[in-house]
C-alpha cells in the first residue's frame, strides 16, 4: 500500500485517514452451486467497500464444511441465500485509510517530497550484483492443482496479473497497458508478449493512458482509484513514437504542477488536453508540450497547497475532478465532473460562464445535485451522436446496502448537456446475467472504484461498461447483457465435478473493472479491458451463450507482464529446490514450486502476510485480511475432492481472536521465530503467540501475551530468542496520531511499553517493520514509514527512517545516514552484519561495519518493496514488490562470509 511520487498521502497530499468515514460491518453470505456453497462477504450500508476485492465475496471461506454438508443433502441446486450468522466487523473501507496512514501521519505531507527522495536516490552509489525476477511466469488463478477450501480455482478468471488502470490500442496491433503500480507495457501482437516501456521514469503508478490523433501515447501517472493501494504520480508523459522506445524523464509535459497528484482522466478537446486530478482541473496545449500546466478550476482553492485551509485533514478530497466532457460542436464548451465519492458540498457538474466556472444542471434524468454526483465517467461515441455516462451517487453510497450506483445514462443528442435518459440502474444490471444478484452485493457496490466506458468506434449504439463486472449493450443502453460476470460460482453451468468445473463454464474476466480500449489485430477489432486481474480481450462483436455470458474471452496475462502487487513473500525448501509463496492484492496467494512452468493460486481473494517453513516450503500460513490466518501442510494441493468429502480439505482456518472482533489492521502482521518454527507471533490489539507451528488447527491455540491498549493495533511484530517486539499505532491518522513499541518475553513476562522520546529521536511516525539479531535478541532494528518533518506537518514527525537498539529498545540510534527521505517499509539483517531496507522507491543496503547506504544491486525496476525475507539458507534475499512481482538477490554477490 505505498508509492512513488507519493504520499503526499496516497492521494496527493493528505489522503490519510478521513475522519468522516464510518466503520462498516459485513454480512457473511453463503452461495450454494449444485453441491457446494460459497461464502460471500458484503459491505454494510454506510461505507463503500474497499477496492481491489478487499471486500468482495470470498468462496470457500468460513463455514464451508457446513455448507458442503448441506449441499450434499440437497436434491436440487441451491440458490443464493443469506446465512443468518450475524455480522462481523470487517471495516472494509478502512483499508484505503490505513495504507495512507503509514505515509502521511502524523500530519499532511507537502508536495515535492517524492521528487526530492528520487533525486537523493539517484545520487547514491550502487552495490555489485543483480536482482533476479522470480515471478516471471504465467499465474493461473484457476490452477486445478489447488482447488482446496478457500481457493478461487474454477471461478473462471484464468491467467491473471496485477491491476490495470489504463488501456490504449491502435489499428496496427499495438496495445498499451498501464498498471496501477507497475508502469506501462507494450504489445505488438494485439495483446501478449509484453515489454515494459516505463522503467526509467520515477513513478510506476498509472492514472490513465491515451493515444492522441497524432499517434502519441500519453501517460498520466498517479492512480486515481482512491483505494488502499493507489499511489500518487510525478505528472504526465508523452511518448512520441509509442511503437518504439520507452518513456524517459525528459518526456514529461510541463513542469512540476502535477507532481504528487492522482490523475483519473486525460481528455483531448480540440487543441487542448485536460487532466482530471485531485487538485483540480488542468489543461495544456497539445501542440506545444513545453510550459506549465494551467489550473483551470479548483472547487476549493483554499484547500490546495499553500491555501489557508491546507492543514484541514479533509483537504485531500476537496478538489477531486473525475472526468470531462465537451460539446462535439464546440470543444471549448467543457463540462467538469467533480466530486468525492462519499459526498461533499462541491460535488457536481461545472461549466464556464462569463469567464468563471459555475455549477450547472444537465438536462434530462441524470442527477446533477451534489448529493447524487460522486465518481462519474463520461464517454462520447466516435461519430459524436451519443454521449454515455456512469454516475456513482454519494446518497446511494451512504444509504444503500446493495449498490452505490445511481445509473447508466445516455444522451442521444450527442451533447453532454443532454437531455440525458436513464439506460439502466443496478437492479436492471443485476437482471442482465450478473453474478451479483444477492442483496448486499449487487452491481455498482464498488462503482466509486470500478468504472469504465468504451463505445464501439464503428457503432455508436454498441457500448461496453465496466463496474465490478463487464456489461454490454447493442441498443444504446436500453438493454444489457453481462459478457464478463464476476465469476462462475453459483451459475448452473458450474459443476461439482472437478473435471468439469472449468469445462462447463466459459472463461470470464477477473472482477473489478478499470479501463478499456478497442484496437485491431490481424484484420479484426477487439475490445480489451483492464481490471484487478490484468488484461482480457474478445472480439468487439463477440459470441455469447443464452445467458449473455461471453464464450470468447482470452486472458492476455501470458507471464511476460508481471505487475503483481505483493504484500508479502516467503520461501522454503521443496523438491530439491525452493518454493516461493506470497500474498497479493485481490489475487490470493501465489505458489511457485521447483519445476513449475506456471504459478498456481492456492488461496483466493486477498492474500496479505505470509509465513513459510524454510525447511518445508509446503508448510504455509496465509493471512486473508484482518488477521484471518489459514494454514496448509501440503501447499493446499487439492483436486476439489473436499467438496464431496469435507474431511479431505487440506487448509485450516487458525485466526487469532482479534480477527473476530475486528481489532486488527487490514494487513495485520504475523511472524515466526527464525530459530524456532513452532513459535509464531501475530498482532492485533493484542500480541498473540502460538507454539504449535504449522501443526496448528484452530484459532483457540493462540494465547494473548499483551494487550496493546484500547484503540491500539499492531503495525509490525518480530521475535527471536524469547523476546518479542510489537509496533503499534492508535489513533493511526493525522488526528492525534500516536505510535509506540511494546516489548516482552514469549513466556508472557516482562511486558512493557517503551518510553519513546517525544523530541522525535524516534519519530512519531508509523512503525512499519522490525528485524531482530538471531544471535542477540536485545539487538533490534526498526523501519519507520512516512516522510520526515521537512515534509510532514504534525508533532514529533522527526527525521530518519532506520533506528537501532542494542538494549531491547531502551535506547535508540538513528542509522539512516545518507538514505533518501522516503517511507521505509521493511528491514532485514543479513549474514555478517549487513542491513537491507525496502522503501517506496527502492531497496538499499548498508555494508557490515559501515555507516553509508547504497542502492542494492541492479536490474530491479522502479517499484515499491513492502517486505524483505530471507531464503532457507539466509544467503538469498526475496523482495515482495507491490507492482512488479517477487525478485531475489544472492547476497554473496556483494560480500564473502
Amino acid at each position: 500500500m505505498p508509492e512513488p511520487s507519493f504520499v503526499d498521502g496516497i492521494l496527493g497530499e493528505e489522503w490519510a485517514m478521513l475522519p468522516h468515514l464510518d466503520q462498516p460491518s459485513t454480512r457473511r453470505v453463503l452461495v450454494a452451486a449444485t453441491a457446494a456453497l460459497a461464502l460471500i462477504v458484503t459491505p454494510a450500508v454506510s461505507v463503500a467497500a474497499a477496492p481491489g476485492g478487499d471486500d468482495r465475496p470470498e468462496p470457500y471461506r468460513r463455514h464451508v464444511q457446513i455448507a458442503a454438508e448441506r449441499a450434499q443433502q440437497a436434491q436440487q441446486p441451491h440458490t443464493f441465500a443469506e446465512e443468518p450468522e450475524g455480522e462481523d466487523p470487517e471495516e472494509i473501507a478502512e483499508a484505503a485509510e490505513q495504507y495512507a496512514e503509514a505515509r502521511s501521519a502524523p500530519g499532511i505531507v507537502a508536495p515535492g517530497a517524492y521528487s526530492a527522495a528520487w533525486a537523493q536516490q539517484q545520487a547514491l552509489p550502487r552495490t555489485s550484483g543483480s536482482w533476479r525476477h522470480v515471478t516471471n511466469l504465467p499465474y493461473n488463478s484457476d490452477d486445478p492443482r489447488y482447488r482446496d477450501v478457500n481457493s478461487n480455482s474454477s471461478g473462471g478468471a484464468g491467467f491473471v496479473t496485477g491491476r490495470i488502470t489504463g488501456m490504449a490500442a491502435d489499428d496496427k496491433g499495438y496495445v498499451y497497458a498501464g498498471a496501477a503500480n507497475g508502469g506501462v507495457w507494450r504489445s505488438r501482437t494485439g495483446g501478449g508478449r509484453w515489454q515494459p516501456i516505463a522503467d526509467r521514469v520515477s513513478s510506476p503508478s498509472t492514472g490513465d493512458l491515451r493515444l492522441d490523433r497524432a499517434g502519441r501515447l500519453w501517460w498520466a501517472t498517479g492512480e486515481a482509484n482512491t483505494s488502499a493501494t493507489s499511489f500518487v504520480g510525478s505528472g504526465v508523459y508523452v511518448l512520441r513514437d509509442p511503437r518504439h522506445g520507452s518513456f524517459r524523464p525528459s518526456d514529461r509535459v510541463g513542469g512540476t504542477e502535477l507532481e504528487s497528484t492522482i490523475i483519473r482522466k486525460l481528455r483531448f478537446f480540440g487543441t487542448t488536453v485536460w487532466a482530471a486530478t485531485n487538485r483540480g482541473a488542468y489543461s495544456h496545449s497539445l501542440a506545444d508540450l513545453r510550459g506549465p500546466w494551467k489550473r483551470e478550476f479548483a472547487p476549493n482553492p483554499d484547500y490546495l497547497p499553500g491555501g489557508t485551509l491546507q492543514a484541514d485533514p479533509s483537504a485531500a478530497y476537496k478538489n477531486i475532478i473525475n472526468d470531462f466532457a465537451a460539446d462535439p460542436a464546440n470543444p471549448r464548451r467543457v463540462i467538469i465532473a467533480a466530486g468525492w465519492r462519499a459526498g461533499d458540498t462541491y460535488n457536481g457538474f461545472y461549466t464556464r460562464s462569463g469567464g468563471t466556472w459555475q455549477r450547472t444542471t444537465l438536462a434530462g434524468e441524470m442527477p446533477s445535485d451534489a448529493a447524487n454526483v460522486g465518481m462519474v465517467t463520461l464517454m462520447p461515441s466516435a461519430d459524436g451522436s451519443r454521449y454515455y455516462a456512469i454516475e456513482e451517487s454519494p446518497t446511494q453510497y451512504n444509504t444503500n446496502p446493495d449498490s452505490a450506483l445511481q445509473g447508466f445514462y445516455v444522451s442521444r443528442s450527442g451533447s453532454p448537456f443532454g437531455p440525458w435518459t436513464l439506460g439502466a440502474d443496478y437492479k436492471e444490471l443485476a437482471a442482465s446475467g450478473s453474478a451479483l444478484t444477492d442483496p448486499g452485493y449487487m452491481p455498482g457496490i464498488q462503482s466509486w472504484y470500478n468504472q469504465f466506458l468504451q463505445v464501439d468506434p464503428a457503432n455508436p449504439d454498441h457500448v461496453y461498461a465496466g463496474l465490478e463486472e463487464v456489461f454490454e449493450s447493442t441498443d444504446g443502453g436500453s438493454t444489457w447483457t453481462t459478457p464478463g460476470p464476476y465469476w462462475n460460482f453459483g451459475f448452473e453451468c458450474w459443476s461439482i465435478d472437478p473435471a468439469k468445473q472449468t469445462g462447463d463454464c466459459h472463461q470470464t474476466t477477473h472482477p473489478d473493472q478499470h479501463s478499456a480500449a478497442v484496437g485491431r489485430y490481424q484484420g479484426r477489432s477487439y475490445v480489451m479491458i483492464g481490471n484487478d486481474g490484468g488484461i482480457y480481450r474478445r472480439p468487439v462483436r463477440g459470441q455469447a451463450d443464452a445467458s449473455g455470458h461471453a464464450t470468447d474471452w482470452r486472458s492476455l496475462n501470458d507471464g511476460t507482464i508481471d505487475v503483481l502487487q505483493y504484500y508479502s513473500v516467503g520461501a522454503g525448501r521443496d523438491r530439491g529446490g525452493v518454493a516461493v509463496s506470497g500474498g497479493l492484492q485481490d489475487n490470493g496467494q501465489s505458489i511457485l514450486r521447483p519445476g513449475d512452468r506456471v504459478m498456481g493460486s492456492n488461496f483466493g481473494g486477498d492474500g496479505t502476510d505470509t509465513i513459510v517453513d524454510p525447511r518445508n516450503g509446503c508448510n504455509i500460513a496465509e493471512e486473508y485480511v484482518y488477521l484471518d490466518v489459514w494454514v496448509t501442510n501440503n501447499c493446499a494441493v487439492n483436486d476439489g475432492s473436499w467438496i464431496e468429502n469435507p474431511a479431505l480439505a487440506t487448509s485450516y482456518e487458525v485466526a487469532p481472536p482479534d480477527n473476530e472482533t475486528g481489532a486488527a489492521r487490514f494487513v495485520a502482521p504475523i511472524t515466526m521465530d527464525p530459530r524456532d518454527t513452532r513459535t509464531w507471533i501475530a498482532g492485533g490489539q493484542h500480541v498473540w503467540i502460538q507454539r504449535n507451528g504449522f501443526a496448528i488447527r484452530s484459532g483457540e491455540e493462540w494465547q494473548s501475551l499483551f494487550d496493546l491498549g484500547e484503540g491500539h493495533v499492531a503495525t509490525a511484530v518480530a521475535t527471536s530468542g524469547g523476546l518479542v517486539y510489537a509496533g503499534w499505532c492508535g489513533p493511526c491518522n493525522n488526528q492525534g496520531f500516536t505510535r509506540g513499541i511494546a516489548v516482552g518475553r514469549t513466556d508472557g513476562t516482562g511486558w512493557h511499553q517503551l518510553t519513546l522520546p517525544v523530541d522525535g529521536t524516534v519519530p512519531n511516525r508509523y512503525v512499519s517493520g522490525f528485524d531482530v539479531d538471531r544471535a542477540n535478541p536485545r539487538h533490534v532494528v526498526v523501519a519507520i514509514n512516512g516522510f520526515s518533518r521537512k515534509w510532514t506537518e504534525g508533532p514529533g514527525a522527526g527525521v530518519g527512517h532506520v533506528f537501532e537498539s542494542r538494549d531491547a529498545g531502551e535506547h535508540w540510534t538513528d542509522i539512516s545516514g545518507n538514505l533518501p527521505d522516503v517511507p521505509a517499509n521493511t528491514v532485514r539483517m543479513t549474514p555478517g552484519g549487513g542491513l537491507a531496507l525496502g522503501t517506496d522507491t527502492g531497496i538499499f543496503y548498508r555494508y557490515p561495519r559501515g555507516n553509508r547506504w547504497s542502492v542494492l544491486g541492479r536490474n530491479l525496476p522502479t517499484t515499491t518493496t513492502l517486505q524483505l525475507k530471507g531464503g532457507p539458507t539466509g544467503l538469498r534475499l526475496y523482495a515482495a514488490t507491490h507492482g512488479r512481482g517477487v525478485w531475489s538477490f544472492d547476497l554473496p554477490q556483494i560480500y564473502r562470509y
